[in-house]
């Protein structure tokens, strides 16, 4: 069976330098961390992994969670109590995880509608210029692929005194030239407060993360529920973590791959007239655009050609654009993508659904 839908975007969760480093933890330390982070959980691999992070951004310090979305519901719904009366102003596509910490926490929140700049701005211009404001956003966004504009929302946040707060989650490891992600590569993480990432995807371990200014990592390390109480990350996931991210921060050839399969996926798909959305990212959205036939596709890929690729339905995407999502990698050969195109191909026949109209 080939797995299409993974987020171990690199392979790293394979790589030689991630097992050989967990290897040796395990035989130094053993398996657990044995305490919660401000007790007893705190190693030396935790700590690397820490510096690590924060160079990657090129912050003061970085704060390890046992989840991204651990991370993002944690901060988000402990900043309030660092900021009496902020609002915080969230694009309408954040993730679950970003949505649960704005929603738990009790202060002000604004919705803006998805990556719309103009909104945006008359949210902010509604309220109270001397109140504490916060923009939550992500870089890329998971269910289409497409980007946030952080230039945009940095130039506002400027403007009206905002913190910014950017979920790097689906960029981190992928996009810049060290792997810090869309903001690295676009020149700009020096201009965003806080920044979240995850060890799950592309570092291929997992484990997520905060990085920001010292003091706000000391904050949310001193008032955050979700890291205070609860046992730490294993040494071996941190040591493993910590190779990862030292490792991509050097093989840009990796990223490289990775681009490229995912452009001669989407190439190869165009070209059959499958409707694929192309954001420019890495990840390949195919709208089925029914429930029903998305389901089907993914039991019949799976039964037939040996291809697993998870039916995504309403809610997580509105209804009438159900799809496939694939995350091509590295790892996926030519053989690979050959099987998957084939089979694609013919069962998008199989099931008689609509293909777009070839031009030029």
């Amino acid at each position: 069976m080939t797995v299409w839908c993974g987020n171990d975007y690199l392979g790293m969760g394979q790589h030689p330098a991630v097992l050989g480093a967990m290897h040796e933890a395990l035989d130094a330390v053993g398996a657990g961390s044995g305490g919660t982070r401000n007790i007893s959980g705190t190693t030396v691999y935790h700590k690397r992994l820490e510096a690590e992070l924060a160079d990657l951004h090129g912050k003061e310090a970085a704060l390890l969670f046992t989840s991204a979305y651990i991370a993002n519901d944690a901060t988000l719904s402990t900043l309030p109590r660092l900021f009496p009366g902020l609002i915080i102003y969230s694009d309408a596509l954040n993730h679950a995880s970003m949505i649960e910490g704005v929603r738990r926490n009790g202060g002000a929140k604004r919705i803006f509608r998805h990556n719309d700049l103009a909104h945006l701005r008359q949210l902010l211009e509604a309220d109270d210029p001397a109140a504490p404001k916060l923009i939550a956003f992500e870089s890329v966004y998971s269910m289409d692929g497409d980007f946030g504009p952080i230039a945009e929302i940095c130039d506002l946040a400027e403007e009206f005194g905002a913190l910014t707060y950017l979920d790097e989650v689906h960029a981190v490891g992928m996009y810049g030239p060290r792997g810090g992600g869309v903001s690295e590569r676009d020149g700009l993480a020096h201009r965003v407060d806080l920044i979240n990432g995850t060890l799950g995807k592309a570092y291929g371990v997992m484990g997520g993360y905060v990085a920001a200014s010292a003091k706000m990592c000391d904050a949310v390390r001193s008032y955050a529920p979700g890291f205070i109480f609860t046992t730490s990350l294993p040494p071996t996931v941190a040591a493993g973590a910590a190779a990862s991210v030292a490792y991509l921060k050097t093989d840009q050839s990796l990223r490289d791959s990775h681009q490229t399969q995912a452009r001669i996926l989407k190439t190869r798909l165009r070209g059959l007239g499958l409707p694929i959305i192309d954001h420019g990212s890495h990840i390949v959205p195919l709208i089925v655009g029914d429930p029903v036939h998305t389901k089907l596709i993914s039991d019949m890929l799976l039964a037939d050609y040996g291809i697993y690729v998870q039916p995504i339905n309403f809610p997580t995407v509105p209804r009438g654009t159900e799809r496939l999502r694939f995350t091509p990698s590295p790892v996926h050969g030519a053989r690979e993508m050959d099987a998957l195109v084939r089979a694609l191909d013919a069962l998008w026949s199989h099931c008689a659904l609509n293909r777009a109209e070839l031009t030029g």
